[in-house]
């Protein structure tokens, strides 16, 4: 714990400005970001007595361990700057709006050729228009069936999309008229953009158009004795008034609007936002954050905005938001919101009226949420902390593991030696810091060693780190690094200059490995020969779930019903799930590779069109360099170079009927693609970053 003073500014050397500033431990990690109209009054509210001080700000404060700050002209630019480097960060100590669900949107991708209606969810991507978000996914699927009768659009995925385009035939919505079936050319691109422009006009309000239109054309058909046609369209507008059921008005005068309520006590606040547009509630969502820092209920108005509005533009900010608290200042966040519409957002509470009777309602779903929201979290907070507080005490260390990293090796039968690294902060899987190893140090199967190899690579890393970054002192301290081995140290970086992590750079409490003894011993022989005696390590054996120890002749057994023991469990079988992805992809580019990848300049066209030509790769080795010269795109010089590279390479051993014995011939068509027989590999791991 650190004591505020050591680290207090000199008097005069904070600017009497507008500015952001940014606390860091002694990781040198950005535990908090603010922005304050008078960089050096802010400032001095941290650096007074720590008695004076709310619970959570003096924890900031002693978890600190420097601070530094950035002058800009005015306070919009602090408040812009403020949410870049939140984002950026993600600093433990500052108010983070945590989704409680990942809310689906329904989707229009006007960035394609053939614009498609879908449910989405995530990332907002460039180029598509959105409507909601919904609560449920189930009710964007219901308004989408219902406006298909009229705006018959396509929703099909590309694959399907293309497979229609190639065999002439549309889907099944395509024959019941709900889809204008484009793949076959039914109706023009053009012909089918108008009807997703009508699609997304009717989707923001613009209803009464349409209704009016198609019940003209009813009249008119009715007149004319079209009598199908004019109950086609009848149905049509039936359906168009339904979908309009499903969003109720709220407010007469047509207004867009975002109402935002907050309920909150002394550790939690949960946030609920109405969308309206068009006078109907179109969207619904809400975000629950724990109260990290002493707040008012301005602040989490405005943090909410931040987090709403920060990637938004145009009119995704619609002309108003109602608030139950304005931020103070209220002025530099109306005039970031008009800078992100375009024009000008007016920022207010509700006093009477519609507008106040609807914020009411949200109000009231706001409490909810927060009720539901500890409901849930008081089990989940109470067992993670029973957890580490069992492991604590089986182990006996010294305080509970609030980082744990584990390690598993995979392989098949020697190949492909792989290891994984997963961390958990909390409790909780902290899948960006996951890490990937190939075994160098040796060729074959051998648990005990690769074990030993990736301890010290990842351990070595975090010295490397250190010594880098000039936690180290001059003399014997020096020395000892150059050896590798671990010193205590003052306050130094374990982080870019951006305060962003660097790789292997945050130490853990407790080193887990898959295994018993053997591997555990392993684990404590390079730490010790790094030097390193302040990192807790055990093993968790398969057999009988037993927790070893290093040079403990007995492991130490938890009981079954033990939530420590589950935590273990899961931490353990996550390692071994991202090890064996890893490995089972390693294997998989592995049968696939070919003699032709280590020809210069061959890529992946030119290797498909040999194949594709010749049928297999073992009638490629029997051509001539003037038959190979035949393939469109392969020069005399180049089928030389394959020749020789054919020749060079150890033919493929025949494939094997396992339950017969009998050789099977190679059969055209089931190459893979470069040329060795398909071999289904598991899908590429997306997290961890190999070493």
């Amino acid at each position: 714990m650190a004591d505020p003073s050591s680290y207090r500014p000199k008097p005069g050397e904070i600017p009497d400005s507008p500015g952001v500033y940014r606390f860091r431990d002694e990781h040198r990690r950005v535990i908090y970001v603010g922005k304050a109209k008078s960089l050096r009054q802010r400032l001095a509210n941290y650096f007074q007595d720590l008695a004076g001080l709310h619970p959570r700000t003096r924890s900031m404060v002693t978890t600190a361990a420097s601070v530094e700050w950035t002058v800009v002209s005015t306070e919009v630019e602090a408040l812009q700057l403020e949410y870049s480097w939140i984002k950026e960060y993600d600093p433990r100590f500052n108010v983070k709006y945590r989704d409680d669900k990942s809310y689906p949107y329904l989707a229009v991708t006007m960035n394609e050729d053939y614009p498609r209606v879908q449910v989405m969810r995530g990332h907002k991507k460039k180029g598509v228009r959105y409507f909601g978000p919904y609560a449920h996914a189930w009710a964007i699927r219901d308004t989408v069936d219902l406006l298909l009768r009229v705006f018959p659009v396509r929703t099909c995925s590309a694959g399907v999309f293309k497979n229609a385009a190639r065999t002439g035939r549309p889907c099944l919505l395509g024959y019941i008229g709900k889809c204008s079936a484009p793949c076959v050319d039914r109706v023009s691109a053009e012909e089918h953009r108008e009807l997703a422009d009508e699609f997304c006009d009717f989707m923001t309000g613009r209803t009464a158009t349409y209704i009016r239109r198609l019940e003209k054309q009813m009249g008119e058909a009715a007149e004319e004795m079209e009598y199908e046609r004019a109950a086609r369209l009848r149905d049509d507008i039936e359906a168009l008034k339904k979908a309009m059921e499903k969003n109720a008005v709220v407010l007469a005068d047509a207004t867009d609007a975002d109402l935002i309520a907050v309920a909150e006590d002394e550790l939690e606040a949960a946030v609920q936002i109405f969308h309206v547009r068009g006078g109907r509630v179109r969207g619904q969502r809400g975000w629950v954050t724990d109260k990290v820092e002493e707040i008012t209920t301005g602040a989490l108005v405005e943090h909410a905005l931040q987090q709403l509005y920060g990637e938004e533009t145009g009119d995704a900010v619609p002309k108003e938001v109602l608030v139950p608290a304005l931020p103070d200042p209220v002025e530099p966040v109306q005039e970031w919101l008009a800078g992100r519409r375009g024009s000008g957002v007016s920022l207010r509470v509700p006093q009477r009226g519609d507008k106040k009777a609807l914020m009411e309602t949200v109000q009231r779903n706001a409490q909810q949420a927060l009720v539901l929201h500890k409901t849930k979290r008081a089990s989940d907070l109470t067992t993670r902390s029973r957890a580490l507080e069992e492991i604590s005490d089986a182990l006996d260390l010294d305080s509970a593991p609030l980082r744990i990293e584990c390690y598993d090796i995979s392989h098949l039968q020697g190949d492909d030696v792989v290891a994984s690294m997963v961390v958990f902060e909390d409790g909780l899987a902290r899948k960006s810091e996951y890490r990937r190893f190939q075994i160098k140090g040796f060729a074959g199967q051998d648990d005990v060693r690769s074990m030993h190899e990736v301890i010290t690579r990842r351990f070595r890393r975090y010295l490397a780190e250190k010594e880098k970054t000039g936690e180290w002192s001059d003399g014997e301290d020096a020395e000892n690094a150059e050896n590798g081995q671990l010193t205590s140290t003052s306050a130094g970086t374990l982080t870019e200059d951006d305060g962003r992590p660097k790789k292997f750079a945050y130490p853990p409490q407790l080193v887990v490995v898959d295994g018993g003894a053997p591997q555990v011993a392993a684990a404590q022989r390079a730490l010790d020969d790094l030097g390193i005696d302040d990192i807790a390590v055990c093993g968790l054996a398969k057999r009988l779930e037993e927790v070893w120890l290093p040079g403990d002749d007995d492991p130490v057994v938890l009981p079954r019903t033990s939530e420590g023991l589950y935590l273990l469990q899961r931490v353990r079988d996550e390692a071994h799930r991202f090890a064996i992805s890893y490995q089972r992809t390693k294997r998989s580019k592995r049968f696939r590779s070919s003699p032709l990848d280590d020809v210069p300049g061959l890529g992946d066209t030119r290797k498909q069109a040999l194949l594709k030509h010749f049928g297999s790769l073992k009638k490629l080795r029997s051509a001539t360099i003037d038959q190979i010269c035949e393939v469109p795109g392969i020069g005399r010089k180049t089928a030389e170079t394959i020749a020789v590279a054919l020749a060079q390479a150890a033919p493929a051993a025949p494939a094997v009927n396992m339950a017969t014995g009998e050789i099977m011939e190679e059969e055209p068509g089931t190459m893979g693609s470069s040329g060795e027989p398909a071999t289904m590999g598991a899908p590429d791991e997306r997290r961890g970053q190999e070493t």
